[in-house]
């Protein structure tokens, strides 16, 4: 029962142990989907050009509530995409702000198949805030 409800999956990124691939379960799975939309740039996948929120390049942005705003967006939709089937779409919560020197993203969701619900913090350190 329980390979239905938290199988294994592929870690990420790819590495090969003692007994072959490395595995994680769904928890674990859920927050490294969750780092490559956050880390990759659109453009960057060859065959999945429309992938990546690319937060990397918002850390140097000035820091400005538009700019929060359109990054949530941006989250928003790459995230339904990438966690669909994973993740209750209508639990999906995202804040994107910035501080003096700090881009702060704060992911919620609630797992669809076992109704639990997550929060992961991301703290990226800037150069052009203020």
């Amino acid at each position: 029962m329980r390979q239905l409800i938290d199988p294994e999956y592929i870690s990420f990124p790819f590495r090969i142990e003692g007994k072959g691939s490395a595995t994680c379960r769904r928890r674990e799975h859920i927050r490294q989907l969750i780092e490559q939309v956050l880390f990759t740039n659109p453009n960057e996948r060859v065959f999945r050009l429309e992938f990546g929120a690319g937060v990397r390049r918002m850390v140097f942005e000035g820091n400005r509530k538009s700019l929060w705003e359109l990054a949530r967006q941006r989250l928003i939709s790459s995230l339904n995409e990438v966690l669909h089937r994973e993740v209750d779409p209508a639990s999906l919560q995202v804040e994107a702000e910035g501080d003096d020197d700090t881009l702060h993203i704060r992911i919620v969701y609630r797992l669809a198949t076992i109704n639990r619900q997550e929060e992961h913090l991301f703290n990226l350190e800037g150069g052009s805030f203020g």
